[in-house]
């Protein structure tokens, strides 16, 4: 009687996480084929024949010491920039990458998700391209409604990023249960020789 006891309490303990399981699968079922959709295209990114990120061109000298000066680079990016592309664009760069092996100095902004790669030594413009991969990545973590919201902090990317990972930490441990319980309610019966 006590074994008969202790198969229906875990069947309802099963049957709760199978209601937990689909009842979360369905309202979350959208963010997490978003997740995965651009996880997967930036996990491809430096493979993208330069359509999702930008392939760094080639410079002249990796010697930093013919290089132009920074401050110098970067009125050069700027200018290329609003020719290039729009006057009204943002100009102060979040990031400077160089890479000093191919000659490169690369400028990338926050406010719009164009990239400017120079020549060190010559601040010649070798490319302007937009940088896919970063809105994909906003996409991804949900830094995006911040960005469009303008809210000046990850507010919305903390919120989505712990409910997401609470939501697959859910996930795993409930779907652990729905694939373990029953082989072990089997076990149960079995070794009390019930059918």
């Amino acid at each position: 009687m006590a074994q008969k006891g202790q198969s229906q309490k875990q069947a309802g303990i099963i049957n709760l996480f199978r209601r937990i399981h689909r009842d979360t699968t369905v309202f979350l079922f959208l963010f997490f084929f978003i997740i995965s959709v651009s996880g997967v295209l930036l996990g491809w990114k430096k493979n993208s024949g330069g359509y999702l990120l930008p392939e760094t061109r080639q410079g002249t000298s990796s010697d930093l010491s013919a290089w132009l000066p920074l401050d110098s680079l970067i009125k050069n990016a700027e200018q290329y920039l609003h020719d290039s592309i729009s006057p009204v664009l943002s100009s102060d760069p979040e990031r400077i990458d160089i890479r000093k092996d191919k000659g490169v100095i690369k400028l990338i902004y926050s406010d719009h998700f164009y990239e400017v790669q120079l020549d060190g030594v010559s601040g010649e413009l070798l490319q302007i391209k937009k940088r896919r991969s970063d809105f994909i990545e906003k996409i991804h973590d949900g830094s995006i409604i911040d960005y469009y919201l303008n809210t000046g902090s990850n507010v919305f990317k903390l919120i989505y990023t712990s409910l997401m990972g609470i939501s697959l930490l859910l996930f795993t441990v409930t779907g652990f249960w729905l694939w373990y319980g029953p082989k072990r309610m089997k076990a149960a019966r079995n070794k009390s020789g019930l059918k």
